[in-house]
């Protein structure tokens, strides 16, 4: 018979998240001026726009900068270049997801029973997925940190502690990275881009995949 396999090592022990996980620093908590962190949130709302209309290939500092009113050189001297441009969109939006978990109006944020803030969790991420999808691919981490990176450890956390109220005993660990591969962006891009599938059949199969993890019924 074979020797069992080694026990995994214990995971720590989740807290509920009380600040927002980064991508990269934010140029405002390095003292940036006001009139400066406008002008930046100027340039990434502008970058957001091109994004949506014409996908991260789009995204160019010449037409961030055109789109913005502003020279090119500020684009430049804000972000460095257009990696460092894509990162802090990426972190701006995630920045706003996070805040929208920690303190945003239920169910999506705290006051909602688990179960429902499970059940829009993954709508919500599945819907600012399909709507930055081109941004979040250019951004994927490499294989070495797809699981390590700050912002899906802190969604999988969120994940986790959910879990735990609604599953006491359960393995919640691996049960949030199951919930969590099917909201990975390689997939949804798969899944609507490559397969035609509406958004809405996505949603309804995570409704579908909570129920059947939690043992609970469709939403009403």
């Amino acid at each position: 018979m074979p020797a069992a396999p080694p026990p995994c090592p214990k995971p720590q022990q989740d807290v509920e998240p009380v600040e927002l996980l980064q991508l990269g620093a934010d140029d405002t908590e390095c003292g940036l001026r006001a009139d400066a962190a406008r002008n930046r949130a100027r340039l990434l709302e502008a970058a957001a726009r091109l994004v949506a209309e014409h996908g991260a290939a789009g995204v160019t500092m010449e037409a961030v900068a055109a789109a913005a009113r502003v020279g090119k050189g500020t684009v430049f001297r804000r972000f460095g270049d257009r990696t460092g441009l894509l990162l802090a969109l990426l972190d701006h939006s995630e920045k706003k997801f996070q805040a929208a978990l920690l303190g945003g109006p239920p169910p999506l944020g705290p006051g909602a029973p688990p179960l429902e803030r499970l059940r829009a969790f993954g709508c919500a991420v599945l819907r600012r997925t399909s709507d930055e999808l081109e941004l979040q691919l250019a951004a994927e981490p490499a294989a070495e940190r797809r699981f390590t990176a700050p912002p899906r450890r802190f969604l999988r956390g969120h994940v986790v502690l959910l879990l735990r109220q609604l599953l006491p005993g359960a393995d919640v660990e691996l049960l949030a990275h199951t919930l969590m591969a099917y909201l990975d962006p390689v997939l949804v891009h798969h899944l609507t881009r490559q397969c035609q599938m509406p958004p809405a059949r996505l949603e309804a199969g995570w409704l579908d995949l909570v129920a059947r993890v939690t043992r609970t019924g469709p939403p009403g």
